[in-house]
């Protein structure tokens, strides 16, 4: 397996990310490894939070986006996610994963059926391999990340273009490979509309429960949209042809199930729009994730600030499909607040409520113990110390307990 170090040397947007090696800033490296499916090698873009490509202790995961184009888009979205998820305090999202797949033939990867020539366009020979594919990405490349990176099974799928649909083919056809899907100004007039019309045909049953979906649909046409609609030039065909898919897709008969929103940009063509949508499309499709505590919750005793965090969680967990306990030093944080403001009550539930999550942590029973010290209950102090020791004989409790028994 061959590995070779991506570093680039960026100036404005990633400004804000790790220097790794020197003068030089890098965001993430390049992969490869040989698909028998495609039978040919394919090199992947990677970006890991962090810096952990070898953390592959199952401790810390991550949400994966795999991004097509990757080659044109992987700056922009790497840097997007870096400033929401760490960058100024920013929680919006969740660290993320990005696996850009650049192009080795385009068209052929990224058509679902075989395109026809039509005026203006000049349709390969060898289009209409978006099902071997997807297929690779299904059966090698998920499996490959899978098992050397970090990942947490949340996977969302970015494409524009005729990266749009192949996202768009693959929720109808595979709805369970992805959690989310982002279709950015998708292709849907390729072969004669083969997969809208199928797309119109297609029941959005519990297959697609819990999955959710982003369209993203510029201006291309240089009209208003009902101008667009009742046109039949080649002009508007491409933006005529999504605007047919969010008018099925938005009816509300088609919404049992599918979670779905979609945005116009009037302002933005074919190529700005990537950037805007993708940034609008992770907004809603992370909506669950952001935790906003404010100093009421702090300051006021009846707000029950704990609960509010266990259930910001449990939300978290159902939407990864396993269960996700807050960063201790989150938790530690908010409790050494409260201890600031006077809330001792609420402060002890936090402190027992790291030593809960995690149970075999001698440094959170070390620091429970010094928050009893601090509210004069020696009898617990020293419980917590005790129980420190236990799990850790080089900590620091050993000293405690005996100056406490003295």
């Amino acid at each position: 397996m061959k590995k070779i170090c991506l570093v680039f040397v960026l100036c404005l947007c990633f400004h804000s990310l790790i220097g790794q090696n020197g003068n030089d800033i890098s965001i993430g490296k390049i992969d490869s490894f040989d698909s028998k499916i495609l039978n040919e090698k394919r090199k992947i873009w990677i970006h890991v939070p962090d810096g952990n490509y070898q953390d592959l202790s199952k401790t810390k995961k991550y949400p994966v986006l795999y991004l097509l184009d990757g080659n044109s888009h992987f700056y922009s979205v790497v840097g997007m996610i870096r400033q929401l998820s760490s960058s100024n305090r920013n929680t919006v999202l969740p660290k993320m994963i990005v696996v850009g797949i650049p192009n080795t033939n385009r068209t052929r990867d990224l058509s679902p059926t075989k395109g026809k020539h039509y005026n203006g366009d000049s349709a390969t020979t060898n289009s209409g391999g978006g099902d071997k594919f997807m297929s690779f990405i299904e059966n090698e490349l998920i499996p490959y990340i899978d098992s050397n990176y970090p990942t947490e099974s949340y996977r969302t799928f970015v494409g524009h273009s005729l990266g749009g649909l192949t996202v768009m083919n693959t929720l109808i056809n595979n709805p369970e490979l992805f959690k989310s899907y982002v279709a950015i100004d998708p292709s849907m007039w390729w072969n004669n509309k083969n997969l809208l019309k199928k797309i119109k045909n297609t029941k959005l049953d519990k297959r697609y429960n819990g999955r959710t979906l982003f369209l993203g649909i510029a201006n291309t046409a240089g009209m208003d949209t009902l101008s667009v609609q009742r046109d039949t030039t080649y002009k508007t065909r491409h933006l005529r042809t999504i605007l047919e898919l969010n008018s099925f897709l938005k009816n509300k008969d088609n919404l049992n199930y599918l979670s779905y929103e979609w945005k116009y940009y009037e302002e933005e063509s074919h190529a700005s729009v990537p950037l805007i949508t993708t940034y609008d499309a992770l907004r809603y499709i992370f909506n669950f994730y952001q935790l906003d505590i404010d100093e009421q919750d702090l300051i006021d005793p009846e707000k029950d600030i704990l609960n509010k965090i266990k259930n910001h969680y449990q939300r978290i967990s159902k939407e990864y499909g396993r269960e996700i306990i807050p960063e201790h030093y989150f938790i530690e944080n908010l409790a050494h607040q409260l201890v600031d403001k006077k809330q001792l009550e609420k402060a002890e539930r936090f402190f027992i409520y790291n030593t809960t999550n995690y149970p075999k942590n001698p440094y959170l029973y070390n620091r429970l113990g010094d928050f009893y010290i601090n509210v004069g209950n020696i009898k617990k102090a020293v419980e917590n110390y005790k129980k420190s020791f236990s799990l850790d004989e080089n900590s620091y409790s050993r000293d405690k307990i005996k100056v406490l028994q003295k």
